[in-house]
């Protein structure tokens, strides 16, 4: 668990393997990190020395060894503090590189967790009303927390509205899922349950199949389709049928 995260912070395996072990353990000689951290002798020199260099690690000198010290690890959050700053300096120049290439309309395709995470990203970013049909509250899939709730507080930051049409199954098995996303909303009929989901917002209009209630399966496929023209029409074509459906009791 520790190692990964680590390597995920931009640490090598070996890297991350030898600072778990000074953590761990505490201070020691090389014979003795390499042992614990079960990276070869010669390798635990050269790690030792590139976490030095990254403010991880540092020598203590006695008479018959040099002792290795991992430095606190809160000098881990600083270090991700710092890419942040330096990928913060870059992003005005990505962005614009980016959308220079965009073209009015494309159509892509997302996957899985990650790519429910990339998709709410565009809505903030996109910053209009929500308008999803045949939801199930997958969003409250635990895989996505806490991202979830920092995109709930953004968009109410941001003024961004949702107007749902639920699974009838969420009436009676996720009643806490309309309460969190507030009104306005309503359900679809009994009969009319599926494992898909459409949300409309901006020019994109977004279609899911692998959901469950609440749930998020494994092969979740996002359909993306970036288009104002499709997107008014489907949007025209949702309010058609919130103006069929009852009032929720």
């Amino acid at each position: 668990m520790i190692p990964s995260t680590l390597e995920e912070l931009g640490l090598s395996p070996n890297e991350a393997k030898v600072y778990e072990a000074l953590v761990t353990y505490g201070g020691s000689g090389v014979s003795t990190i390499s042992l614990r951290a079960k990276v070869n002798r010669s390798n635990a020199y050269e790690t030792l020395y590139r976490l030095i260099e990254k403010g991880l690690v540092y020598e203590v000198f006695i008479e018959k060894e040099t002792i290795y010290e991992a430095v606190d690890p809160d000098k881990l959050m600083e270090l991700v503090t710092e890419k942040q700053t330096k990928l913060q300096a870059v992003l005005p120049k990505l962005h614009s590189l980016y959308h220079k290439h965009l073209t009015t309309e494309r159509a892509y395709i997302f996957k899985g967790v990650e790519g429910v995470k990339n998709y709410l990203r565009e809505a903030l970013k996109v910053g209009e009303d929500i308008y999803s049909f045949a939801a199930k509250g997958a969003w409250f899939d635990p895989r996505l927390q806490p991202f979830t709730e920092g995109f709930l507080k953004e968009a109410k930051r941001r003024g961004i509205k949702y107007h749902h049409i639920f699974d009838h199954a969420v009436k009676d098995g996720l009643p806490e899922v309309p309460k969190a996303v507030g009104k306005p909303y309503k359900f679809l009929p009994k009969d009319f349950n599926t494992d898909s989901t459409m949300d409309i917002f901006g020019d994109h209009v977004v279609t899911f199949h692998g959901l469950e209630l609440g749930k998020l399966r494994d092969d979740l496929t996002i359909f993306v389709m970036v288009s104002p023209g499709l997107a008014d029409s489907y949007r025209a074509w949702w309010k058609c049928m919130w103006e069929q459906l009852p009032e929720p009791k």
